[in-house]
């Protein structure tokens, strides 16, 4: 490809690892999002899956990459304009978008990514981060906002939880989109066998949180982006007699202004999660309670940019742009 101009702010060409491309609705992904700002702020733009990620002593990290560009279409949204296997460190900007599970080859992606950093790539959000705030588990560090909840694989322990909270959710540690999340009331109906598949007969660690009445209003998701909330979050709100709003489940999304409690956590939150190189993060807020801390691949970006209008896919883009001219005025260029 010929040589273009770098676009403001020092992104002349980013790297988007991520699921594959011809699996993402358009209509409401937030990478896909990401993708059409930079790409219209002039930003030269390629892909690959954690499964292209290489590396062999005595060279850098490398990944067998797609330069891409949009089309504008609805359908063939992408078009490939060739492949070549390149350095991560070559790109001005690395975003690791690759969607949960986080399991062990999410681990090892992260591994070969900081290795990148090393060698002078600069990657958001960052591997390191990724590892140390698991989505579910990255709670514990903010007790204070959260409700009474349970990190076990016991059995007993999760019966006497259920008894001193009467109406509990139980839910696996490596879910995404509502997958795996029960409710037990207080007649305790099906406690054992829920208990006995989530944790995999005392194998698996689970969480189990009070249930929540303000999920009837939604849950929200909050975004922080380089430290500041974005003032619109995204409700999902349950449908049918669901008890998950996600919209992955059926929740139906509202976009509506922070209240005072999610301004209050996504500000304590926000610059303490952001020095650690997490630009983008994306907080669960049932009520004023903090369920979950989202940093693999936070989502809702069009919906509240559709129904607000506030862009937050410009937001994001623009905060990465000075997270890169940060590091290059640290010395990482």
């Amino acid at each position: 490809m010929p040589e273009t101009p770098t676009a403001p702010g020092g992104l002349g060409r980013v790297l988007v690892v991520a699921d594959p491309l011809h699996t993402f609705a358009t209509y409401k992904d937030s990478t896909f999002a990401m993708m059409r700002e930079l790409a219209r702020r002039g930003v030269r733009l390629a892909a690959c899956e954690p499964a292209h990620l290489h590396w062999r002593r005595g060279e850098p990290v490398t990944a067998l990459v797609r330069e891409v560009e949009l089309t504008g279409a609805a359908g063939d949204w992408f078009r490939v304009l060739g492949q070549r296997r390149a350095a991560l460190h070559d790109f001005d900007a690395v975003l690791m978008r690759k969607d949960p599970p986080f399991d062990a080859e999410y681990f090892y992606a992260t591994h070969l990514l900081q290795q990148a950093e090393r060698e002078g790539a600069r990657v958001f959000n960052r591997p390191a981060a990724l590892r140390d705030h698991p989505e579910k588990l990255a709670l514990m560090e903010f007790a204070d906002w959260a409700p009474p909840t349970l990190v076990t694989r016991s059995a007993e322990a999760i019966r006497a939880f259920h008894a001193e909270h009467g109406d509990i959710i139980l839910k696996p540690l490596d879910g995404m989109g509502g997958r795996g999340i029960f409710r037990v009331g207080p007649d305790g109906l099906n406690l054992g066998a829920v208990v006995e598949t989530l944790t995999q007969h005392g194998h698996t660690t689970i969480m189990v949180q009070r249930f929540l009445p303000a999920i009837a209003q939604g849950d929200k998701r909050v975004l922080v982006i380089g430290g500041e909330p974005v003032p619109y979050c995204l409700a999902r709100i349950p449908q049918g007699g669901e008890v998950r709003g996600n919209l992955a489940a059926g929740g139906r999304g509202v976009a509506q202004p922070l209240s005072e409690a999610d301004w209050g956590i996504a500000r304590a939150l926000g610059p303490r999660l952001a020095a650690r190189g997490l630009l983008l993060v994306g907080l669960d807020i049932i009520g004023e309670h903090l369920t979950e801390v989202n940093v693999t691949s936070p989502t809702c970006f069009q919906e509240i940019t559709q129904q607000t209008g506030f862009d937050v896919a410009a937001r994001f883009v623009d905060a990465l742009q000075a997270a890169v001219v940060a590091a290059a005025a640290e010395g990482g260029a």
